[in-house]
């Protein structure tokens, strides 16, 4: 059994998560910091883009994956997993910038965390419906 929908924004979200990744042993590497931050803002807004991304993208993709499994619908699927790929690519890039709350910075966090929470619960009642 395939489940080809879940594996193309599961592919696309393994992209980014190695991009995401690839940016903190990077900036330790430049500050010679093995652990923590010491301080430094842009490794911690690095370490915490990661973070955030590995919070929430993982149940995301298991309830796709659960769904597309029942059966779910693949325009649903694409809706979700298009939506969550948007999310997590403006998160993570109003989240990269330095913290100096700006409305843009604002507004581009609420966007992203708005549309990955709105996937997730979305996900969760559609998985309830299906179960139930």
């Amino acid at each position: 059994m395939t489940f080809p929908i879940t594996l193309l924004y599961a592919g696309g979200l393994g992209a980014l998560m190695a991009v995401l990744s690839i940016r903190v042993p990077l900036k330790r590497g430049v500050l010679d910091m093995p652990m923590g931050d010491g301080g430094d803002e842009d490794l911690a807004t690095r370490i915490r883009v990661f973070g955030n991304f590995t919070e929430y993208v993982p149940m995301a993709l298991v309830l796709m994956l659960l769904l597309e499994s029942a059966g779910a619908s693949p325009a649903a699927l694409h809706a979700m997993g298009g939506t969550l790929l948007a999310a997590r690519l403006v998160h993570a890039r109003y989240l990269r910038m330095r913290p100096r709350l700006d409305l843009r910075q604002k507004m581009g966090r609420a966007v992203g965390a708005m549309l990955t929470w709105l996937v997730v619960t979305s996900a969760a009642g559609y998985a309830l419906a299906l179960a139930l």
